[in-house]
């Protein structure tokens, strides 16, 4: 069997990497860069950089027009998003901190699509569930607490179109999920891929991008 872990990503490997993908612009970059500053205990939360042009690359893959973000922070991942959407798109942001938030407020004022986000501030699994029932949400995008992955999972999958997408965040979650006597959210982690692994509605793939990424696309 080929294994595909025999390349190990340095320092040096990392800025390639990003050196030959698209970059962020001033607004990303700030956001990105004061997060950091003002909120150095809290700043791995923030998805990686490259996830930016990800997400950004897989709204326009998909042609997303309405997308549902369950966990926003400072708000650069609903930023890359929201500026890939078409006119007339929209994105659900759902967060429960106003503090955090605040920066991706402005974030998303300065590159002109504060219009495209409607930011929630709310428990996340109520505002899922005040959501309408039918087939509507074109991408999600999940990277809250980990604990309730599957909560969220079991919202969002009965309102996502066929070929709708989501994406799933810290899914390897600092490589404790290959420990079976895992505990708190590592476990959670685990019992949430699990999950999805035997999702009938879903194709599922898990990538080891950044803190581990599933893609699942509703069948």
């Amino acid at each position: 069997m080929t294994k595909g872990n025999e390349t190990k990503i340095t320092d040096e490997l990392y800025t390639y990497m990003l050196a030959h993908n698209p970059p962020l612009d001033a607004v990303q970059r700030e956001v990105v860069e004061t997060t950091y500053a003002d909120l150095p205990g809290h700043a791995r939360m923030q998805s990686a950089q490259e996830q930016g042009p990800l997400l950004a690359f897989l709204v326009r893959l998909t042609g997303a027009r309405h997308i549902v973000e369950v966990g926003t922070f400072t708000g650069f991942s609903a930023l890359s998003m929201a500026q890939a959407l078409p006119p007339g798109g929209q994105l659900i942001a759902c967060d429960i901190s106003e503090e955090w938030t605040a920066y991706g407020v402005e974030a998303w004022r300065k590159a002109g699509v504060a219009d495209r986000i409607d930011l929630r501030i709310a428990p996340a699994l109520d505002t899922l569930r005040a959501m309408p029932a039918e087939l509507h949400i074109d991408m999600a995008y999940l990277d809250a607490d980990k604990e309730n992955y599957i909560p969220y999972w079991e919202e969002l999958v009965p309102r996502l179109r066929p070929g709708g997408l989501v994406v799933t965040d810290n899914v390897l979650y600092g490589g404790r999920v290959a420990d079976p006597l895992a505990t708190g959210a590592a476990a959670a982690i685990r019992q949430f891929n699990d999950h999805v692994a035997a999702d009938t509605r879903m194709e599922s793939v898990l990538l080891t991008v950044a803190d581990g990424l599933t893609l699942s696309r509703r069948k």
